[in-house]
């Protein structure tokens, strides 16, 4: 019970910490649509599911304590933050008079959870702290089976709470009025996506 909640407790704290899922979410959901968002959302949740599968096998301790592994990760991930944010900026506003639901391969389902997903499972703060919950937490001597409850339990987590996140941002009185500063908001994640990308690049893992 006590591995149980302190799974729980640290699954949730880390879920609702800002962070490049948030941003793609929080951008897809307005500027896109609800259905954009959520997806989104279970796109990081199979993303998730990939860092726990790997982490079940053992591979996860190989990435941590192999320092080139996890560099060349880490930048994979970083660069493709700053390609998002780079794109974003080059078309910021480019839509801004049309229908936020005007282009059907920006808000394709494939394409929602294909953002979602590599969003995700490029972000090597994800592994280490996936990789540390079930090293430093999860007892080695615990079943095969709850482990992999937990895994699920940390995916269904991630998808609810920025499906949570599309959903609020979806609404038609905060998206009406926000979608007035589409240009200004497509600027601002790609800003914010860039800056997570820099960090990650210049920054160690803490």
């Amino acid at each position: 019970m006590t591995e149980l909640l302190a799974v729980v407790t640290i699954t949730l704290l880390a879920v609702i910490s800002p962070g490049p899922d948030f941003a793609m979410v929080s951008r897809n959901s307005l500027l896109l649509s609800r259905r954009a968002g959520v997806l989104t959302a279970c796109g990081i949740g199979a993303g998730v599911l990939i860092h726990v599968s790997y982490t079940l096998v053992g591979v996860g301790v190989l990435i941590q304590q192999s320092l080139w592994l996890f560099t060349l990760l880490k930048a994979i991930g970083a660069a493709y933050l700053i390609y998002l944010g780079i794109s974003m900026l080059r078309h910021a506003g480019a839509a801004a008079a049309a229908s936020s639901h005007a282009n059907p391969a920006a808000t394709s389902d494939f394409a929602a959870l294909k953002i979602g997903f590599l969003t995700n499972v490029l972000n090597p703060k994800t592994t280490i702290f996936i990789v540390s919950l079930f090293m430093q937490v999860v007892n080695p001597q615990t079943p095969l089976s709850v482990q992999i409850g937990y895994g699920l339990f940390i995916a269904v987590a991630h998808v609810l709470w920025f499906a949570a996140v599309a959903l609020l941002f979806s609404a038609p009185g905060v998206n009406t009025r926000l979608l007035r500063l589409r240009k200004g908001i497509d600027r601002a994640f790609g800003g914010l996506l860039i800056a997570f990308g820099a960090l990650l690049a210049v920054a160690g893992i803490k």
